[in-house]
């Protein structure tokens, strides 16, 4: 059973930047794929960022148009650790935010979608001020 654990929120100013960690052993399959997902009270959790991982074909990225080009997701298998830079941090970005997982296959036209995962962390907490 893959684990996953956040750590990295806080807060920060407009403008700011802060970077989320989630530790996880799903760099243990050769498959999976792995997102950022966040949900700001009363609205729905959404998606924010997503990379797919295939054996010998590398990796792909997905980003909600929201957080493009302001938010970058990373990974260091080495530290079996998944990471979301977010700069240019905005009052809307205000959430919790959580870690997914699945491994094996993943549907690409689906990477930001709640329903391709099967595993998650139990979230932490950005807040933005302006």
């Amino acid at each position: 059973q893959v684990q996953l654990v956040e750590s990295g929120g806080g807060s920060a100013q407009a403008g700011g930047s802060l970077r989320l960690s989630c530790a996880t052993s799903a760099y243990r399959y050769t498959n999976y794929c792995m997102g950022w997902f966040r949900q700001a009270p009363g609205k729905e959790r959404e998606g924010v960022a997503a990379i797919y991982n295939i054996y010998l074909a590398g990796t792909s990225t997905s980003y909600a148009d929201s957080v493009k080009g302001r938010f970058t997701i990373s990974q260091d298998n080495a530290k079996n650790t998944l990471y979301l830079q977010m700069n240019s941090l905005k009052p809307e970005d205000t959430a919790m935010y959580y870690c997914a997982a699945r491994t094996g296959t993943c549907n690409r036209n689906l990477l930001l979608h709640q329903v391709t995962y099967d595993v998650w962390g139990q979230g932490t907490q950005v807040t933005v001020s302006s």
